[in-house]
């Protein structure tokens, strides 16, 4: 079944759930047209950069949201029962809640590293690793400030309770810890992507973040998981996709 259908009929069967206010109704049949332009460094205002495009907005070398931009419904992540701190919008604190119980129930619990971070809190951070590892290779591992899903509010960091930073240095690998290896099998379920995934660095432009996981809501998580696509790579193919309308010319285009 071509993806396009399998996300409508996600899409409605999620309905009924907590994690079910989706942004977007993507009508089937859809066709991918293209891929995401190559890794180019850039400051291009991401075509959709509402609040309420909170599970469309692209951001990554090329693409940002504005300095201004800051979701006024953040909550501590406090309020879905997980270890750790910092602020996130409050739509993702259902699935977050359902997910921190699961992990913990398959003894592989989950913590919080780092959530939400404004403009300014991400140019600090850009620039902490610069100094450290220079430009180069902080560019693979850490976004500039206004292209950092972070500052979406539904990017959140994971790592083991009572653990360091999961950052990927010396060879260490969270993903192969019991915590990581859950989520990279389970995440998707509860809502989350990992957004850079191993061996993907040119198709997504950062190097291999296994700790760092976006949410987009069940239904739009399941479709990403299906199609096998980085969530970079489905983003932007929904947003010039091609949809066919019987008796009508094809149609290609961004999303209106």
């Amino acid at each position: 079944m071509p993806v396009g259908i399998v996300f409508g009929v996600l899409l409605a069967a999620a309905a009924v759930g907590p994690a079910a206010a989706s942004t977007f109704v993507f009508v089937p049949p859809t066709q991918s047209t293209s891929q995401p332009p190559a890794c180019k460094l850039g400051n291009v205002t991401t075509q959709l950069a509402s609040y309420a495009d909170w599970s469309g907005a692209l951001v990554d070398w090329q693409f940002r949201v504005p300095a201004s931009y800051a979701p006024r419904d953040l909550v501590p992540v406090s309020r879905a029962g997980i270890a750790g701190s910092g602020l996130i919008r409050s739509l993702v604190i259902p699935d977050l809640a359902a997910m921190t119980k699961a992990a913990r129930s398959a003894g592989a619990p989950i913590a919080i590293e780092s959530a939400y971070r404004s403009y300014s809190t991400q140019a600090s951070t850009f620039n902490t690793w610069v100094n450290e590892l220079g430009y180069e290779r902080a560019i693979l591992g850490s976004a500039r400030a206004g292209h950092s899903e972070h500052q979406l509010g539904v990017a959140i960091d994971f790592k083991t309770p009572g653990a360091g930073p999961p950052w990927h240095l010396g060879g260490y690998d969270w993903a192969t810890t019991r915590a990581g290896a859950w989520m990279v099998k389970n995440a998707w379920k509860f809502g989350f992507i990992m957004s850079y995934p191993r061996g993907r660095t040119s198709q997504v432009c950062y190097g291999y973040e296994p700790w760092h996981y976006r949410y987009f809501g069940r239904a739009q998580a399941a479709a990403i998981h299906a199609s096998g696509e980085t969530s970079r790579a489905w983003l932007w193919q929904q947003e010039h996709r091609v949809v066919a309308v019987p008796g009508a010319p094809v149609s290609v285009g961004p999303r209106p």
